[in-house]
């Protein structure tokens, strides 16, 4: 399939134009949009999860992962569930299996979160939840948070270098495999302003983040798909692998179709792209208790399209700068809030297209086939 690009400034005008349709009316073709995909996966598969050995080593107990693209670990001598990891491959752009969505590690799944790095040749891990919020675990610590070194396993974890940024931290992470001669690199991006069952108050600082990621997978060889994880690896997670999907798309003169992308990712994993509210009604069961029903909200959903026309506006700036040196710190709280940058002018990363020679070449490494053409709008002319 030949697929026809457009130039930066086509795709924001369609872009904005797409956004003031569907925004109109309360939000009205956001709202149908979203309950439309509401049904998406549901009739998918999740055995494994919900087997009883397999149950302890889920954050939620409702949240699995389906049976048909969950990653799968190496068995370890004759245990015959130690190949279950509470992950699925997700798509981003290229192919089926360009991102991870996984829930953040608990206790007794962080040498199985080190192994699914190792075996999956994972270069780049995203955090997209602090640690904990108010008094609430949502994340096992699972690598030093200071220059150090921790076993998980069979996996040596040490923690070389930490960048902060104003939102954000970056941390280089040496692993090494008992008996493996050699060592490997992985890059930890860890954004823990993001609230749960929310959005960030600050969307530029959310746009200059996935940019810094979107260029760091630029630069990167494919080695390897990329981890994505929030808590409970579906709402926050799915969010953020949706917005870097299309900003990837975007970045190649292919303009972005939220829906399709959202219903792909659905189609990987449960929930994806999910925000829940509450209170909304009190639900009265006849016998003087009343309970509050959670209700589906579109705050994440509207968040995508945000973003994306806020990156395309060129909202992506010298935010996106890192400071070197590691924090001090042993306090918790401190460690999950980044330092606000001062207002001293920093060298801005471009975020606009590649010339059209290299936007040729990233064309053809893309490879459409049918992963693309799901996603092209209907407003996107095409030749086949």
């Amino acid at each position: 399939m030949r697929v026809q690009t457009f130039s930066r400034a086509q795709i924001l005008q369609e872009f904005r134009l797409r956004c003031q349709t569907l925004s109109a009316n309360n939000n009205r073709g956001l709202k149908q949009e979203f309950e439309e995909l509401e049904v998406v996966g549901k009739d998918l598969p999740a055995r494994a999860g919900d087997s009883g050995p397999n149950r302890e080593k889920n954050r939620y107990p409702y949240i699995l992962p389906y049976d048909h693209c969950r990653v799968r670990l190496s068995l370890q001598g004759s245990q015959p569930n130690s190949d279950y990891i509470n992950a699925n491959f997700v798509p981003g752009g290229g192919s089926e299996r360009d991102f991870i969505c996984t829930q953040g590690p608990l206790h007794n799944t962080v040498a199985d979160f080190w192994r699914m790095v190792w075996e999956q040749n994972v270069r780049i891990i995203v955090m997209v939840t602090a640690l904990r919020q108010k008094d609430q675990v949502m994340c096992e610590k699972y690598w030093p948070l200071d220059r150090g070194t921790v076993h998980h396993g069979l996996i040596q974890v040490t923690t070389v270098t930490r960048k902060q940024g104003p939102d954000y931290f970056i941390t280089t992470i040496n692993l090494r495999q008992r008996d493996h001669p050699t060592d490997r690199t992985v890059t930890h991006y860890y954004y823990p302003t993001w609230p749960d069952q929310g959005v960030p108050k600050d969307l530029p600082s959310l746009v200059a983040f996935a940019e810094q990621v979107r260029l760091e997978l630029e630069a990167t060889p494919p080695l390897g798909p990329a981890v994505v994880h929030c808590s409970a690896g579906v709402g926050r997670s799915g969010t953020f692998v949706a917005l870097l999907w299309l900003m990837q798309l975007c970045a190649r003169g292919i303009p972005p179709n939220v829906r399709a992308a959202v219903q792909d990712l659905r189609l990987h994993r449960m929930w994806m792209v999910q925000n829940l509210v509450s209170p909304v009604v009190g639900l009265s069961w006849g016998d003087g208790r009343s309970t509050a029903v959670l209700q589906v909200a579109i705050e994440q959903y509207l968040l995508v399209y945000q973003c994306l026309l806020n990156w395309l506006s060129g909202g992506a700036s010298a935010r996106s700068s890192v400071t070197p040196g590691a924090s001090s710190s042993t306090n918790q709280h401190a460690e999950d809030q980044p330092h606000r940058s001062s207002g001293r002018r920093r060298r801005r990363r471009s975020s606009r297209p590649p010339p059209p020679e290299q936007q040729s070449t990233a064309q053809h490494a893309l490879h459409p086939g049918k992963l693309l053409r799901r996603l092209l709008p209907s407003w996107f002319n095409h030749s086949p």
